[in-house]
């Protein structure tokens, strides 16, 4: 099949109408109307991610501070290490939705990658925010190193760096697809050994200000990926010659690679040596979340079985509302509001 080579979205059309004719290659003013969209599911995600809105100034990290010099060096080691996995993949994330952007002749979907990147630079200084607090401006400049120094790390990055590369490079509909399966890992699979780490700290009532802060990542991004799987599928219901046996081969290879590759992470950082995290059960996490992305996206699970989450503490944390309750807690939160330079210190 001939690629079809995309178009960028004009600024303004002043001969098409408002309402955009197509996801891809269609006519649109880019003037957008949010009471005349063409997708009806656009205005609900733009709404549910306005309610979302956070900064990290919303978390007090002065407990954090104290707990974290007396952890194991173990749980330091993952801490920090999985920190700079996940400023390495939002830093990238903010960059590819740009990208995304820019193909996306519907201006509703343009203004939700645009949210979209702006919840990924807070995620980003959500990172700095938490190692501002914790650790030495040296230390902190090194995990953000780490992306560079970690062979095991270097894998993973390059394997979503890569995949994004073809549709930077050219931007056709076929590579578009392909980027997006790369987007669902990355937000949808690559973090979430990350996450049970995280969690099961804070369910020992460690770290728990980091893990709030994670939560609000996490919710973050199972919206990001909802929207990406609909960006997904409304291009292929346009574009139907796209819906092909290849493609669907294409994205069971690759989640079976990529569950591999964050298997293999698992085991790195946290193996048999975190209290409470089965490495067992972390690797039928991952498989199940594979099975639950590719389901998402409407393709065959590529792991036969592994239907139900191994994990189910974890749902209590990756389900709750932090507007409503505390989940370590049990209680109302009411978070201090803390100044960007002293991050709770005046409270040790």
């Amino acid at each position: 099949m001939n690629q079809t080579v995309l178009s960028k979205r004009s600024i303004l059309d002043s001969e098409a109408p408002n309402r955009s004719t197509g996801i891809v290659n269609g006519k649109s003013s880019n003037i957008l109307n949010w009471d005349d969209v063409a997708y009806s599911w656009a205005f609900p995600k733009y709404k549910r991610m306005l309610a979302n809105f956070w900064t990290p100034f919303e978390i007090n990290m002065s407990q954090d501070i104290k707990q974290f010099k007396d952890l194991k060096t173990e749980e330091k080691d993952a801490f920090l290490k999985i920190i700079g996995l996940l400023a390495l993949l939002d830093s990238i994330q903010t960059d590819y939705a740009g990208k995304v952007a820019d193909y996306l002749t519907d201006s509703s979907l343009n203004a939700l990658m645009i949210m979209l990147a702006q919840q990924e630079v807070i995620h980003n200084h959500s990172y700095s925010y938490v190692l501002s607090s914790i650790v030495s401006k040296n230390q902190q400049e090194e995990v953000f190193e780490y992306w560079r120094s970690e062979p095991i790390l270097r894998k993973r990055n390059e394997f979503v760096t890569n995949g994004y590369r073809n549709f930077a490079e050219e931007a056709s509909i076929e590579n578009l697809l392909k980027s997006i399966v790369y987007d669902v890992i990355l937000e949808g699979l690559f973090f979430y050994s990350g996450f049970a780490f995280f969690y099961n700290l804070a369910r020992n009532q460690k770290m728990v200000a980091t893990s709030t802060m994670i939560n609000y990542i996490n919710r973050d991004e199972q919206i990001h990926v909802d929207l990406f799987v609909k960006i997904f599928q409304e291009i292929l219901a346009e574009n139907p010659e796209y819906n092909t046996p290849e493609l669907a081969m294409f994205v069971k290879e690759t989640f079976l690679e990529a569950a591999r590759l964050e298997i293999d992470w698992g085991k790195a950082i946290i193996g048999s040596k975190m209290e409470g995290l089965n490495m067992s059960d972390i690797e039928a996490y991952i498989k199940f979340y594979a099975n639950v992305r590719c389901n998402q996206l409407g393709f065959d699970r590529p792991f036969e079985g592994f239907r139900t989450n191994p994990l189910k503490w974890i749902k209590a944390y990756e389900e709750v509302d932090l507007g409503k309750s505390d989940f370590f807690e049990q209680k109302s939160r009411q978070y201090t509001k803390v100044n960007q330079v002293d991050n709770g210190f005046d409270d040790l």
